[in-house]
């Protein structure tokens, strides 16, 4: 039997939600202090479950109109997951090894102003390369770079799928 395409976008919806929604209960529960980075990581979430919702609702086997939402779902879990690597590159350097420049980025930046509007959401306040919590030997970060890996993989497939010939 046939998978439904838009069965995977809706999948794929309710993943990123989840995701975004077990970052948020986890800080809460476990008393853990997130930093810039996986403010970023939960917002970047939250937006492939509002792409790939679209992206579901878009579909139709005789118009490409899905394609308007879909790229920039890859496009989005890609930036995530780049993320989630620099994360996790962060946590395996040595203690003590990189120092803050103190200079705010444009993720920093974007994160702090979340943090003013809605800071049980989006506030920042641990450090990037702390490993605060680890679970079957991977941090929050490696979980999340897998995350991503895995909604890229699954998109460009189920793309891949509707149009052979295309990707």
């Amino acid at each position: 039997m046939p998978v439904s395409r838009r069965a995977i976008w809706i999948a794929l919806a309710a993943a990123a939600a989840g995701i975004a929604l077990l970052s948020i209960l986890l800080t809460h529960w476990l008393d853990l202090e997130p930093c810039h980075l996986c403010i970023f990581q939960r917002l970047v979430f939250m937006l492939l479950a509002l792409l790939a919702t679209l992206t579901a609702w878009l579909w139709r086997p005789d118009r490409p109109l899905y394609w308007a939402a879909a790229l920039p779902f890859l496009a989005l879990a890609t930036l995530g997951a780049g993320v989630a690597a620099y994360q996790s590159w962060l946590q395996w350097q040595p203690a003590g090894a990189l120092a803050c420049s103190g200079r705010l980025g444009p993720i920093e930046r974007l994160v702090e102003w979340l943090g003013e509007k809605a800071p049980l959401l989006f506030l920042a306040s641990g450090a990037c390369e702390d490993k605060q919590w680890v679970f079957l030997g991977l941090s929050l970060a490696n979980w999340s770079f897998l995350a991503f890996g895995a909604a890229i993989a699954l998109g460009v497939w189920t793309l891949r799928l509707t149009n052979p010939g295309r990707c």
